[in-house]
């Protein structure tokens, strides 16, 4: 059975039909990740970056039940302040295409379009991983998965250490998932560029890292990469300030009740309030940080399969 093919905007086809340099966008960080508009702001000024950076962006989303892959201006403007758009990871894809709904895409769902659509690379903030507890909520987001059994690389700034970070790495490791840090030993934790924890690996050129996804692919693996870039240092947060305000959050939403996918929404919004605004302007620097790194990458790696080598 042929798999489906998202629509492609006609700059993204083109760029891929002739081996060009393509990074793929999420879209929960426009419906559920960020309030209009800075929702819009930030998804336009990440494909400037990426623009900049001599790569093609591809926002990707699912629009009236349709998997779409590429958004103009107008439509990520619509998409910015539309109401009842839901999340979608990767197993709600079909049925927001029976409902003809419009949604966000999770890092899990926009992986696998990504890979539907031939895009290798893909710029995130920061993936899901293994929930506090886990042991006895069985909380495991489907982006560790995903990056298990889809050959895409993720750029991200690590996970939020709202997260249990040493269980997300093993689980990753379970996965035969990659976790390659840029220009550190360290593994990032989101708002702050050090977790406590190693990373597997370390490159420091996007071209290194460009090579070890090119040899990944070629041994067959079906595993994506998971690549790990610190936040700036000037947009970076310190590990106390962030950890006490994630720690009251977290506690909030217990009192409230609140888990599953409403859980990471309603813990940003919330950390966002008790920061007085500071997460959000660390996690828009994070995004086009990592969108600048993913660019860099999607350049050199077309260069290396147009090379074959």
């Amino acid at each position: 059975m042929a798999l489906i093919k998202p629509k492609l905007s006609r700059e993204v086809a083109e760029t891929i039909a002739a081996g060009g340099p393509v990074v793929a966008l999420e879209s929960t960080i426009i419906t559920h990740g960020m309030p209009y508009p800075a929702n819009l702001e930030t998804a336009l000024g990440v494909e400037a970056v990426i623009r900049k950076n001599g790569a093609i962006p591809a926002t990707i989303a699912v629009v009236n039940g349709e998997l779409r892959v590429g958004l103009e201006h107008s439509e990520l403007e619509e998409l910015a302040q539309a109401k009842g758009v839901v999340k979608a990871s990767g197993r709600d894809l079909a049925v927001a295409m029976v409902r003809g709904q419009s949604a966000g895409t999770t890092v899990s769902a926009t992986m696998l379009m990504a890979d539907l659509a031939g895009i290798d690379i893909f710029a995130t903030g920061g993936v899901g991983g293994v929930h506090r507890g886990a042991e006895q909520t069985f909380d495991i987001s489907a982006d560790l998965t995903e990056l298990g059994r889809t050959k895409t690389a993720v750029v991200c700034a690590g996970v939020k250490s709202i997260l249990d970070i040493a269980k997300t790495l093993e689980y990753l490791e379970t996965q035969r998932v990659p976790v390659i840090a840029y220009g550190t030993d360290d593994f990032p934790a989101f708002f702050t560029r050090k977790s406590g924890f190693k990373a597997d690996h370390r490159l420091d050129t996007a071209e290194e890292i460009a090579k070890a996804m090119y040899l990944h692919h070629q041994l067959g693996t079906g595993t994506g990469l998971l690549i790990a870039n610190p936040i700036p240092e000037a947009a970076a947060l310190t590990p106390e300030f962030i950890d006490g305000t994630i720690a009251d959050a977290v506690r909030e939403a217990e009192e409230r009740g609140i888990g599953r996918k409403e859980l990471t929404p309603f813990l940003l919004a919330r950390i966002n309030e008790l920061s007085k605004g500071e997460s959000l302007k660390a996690n828009i620097e994070l995004v086009k940080n990592n969108a600048r790194l993913a660019a860099k990458m999607a350049v050199a790696y077309a260069a290396l399969k147009k090379a074959g080598k």
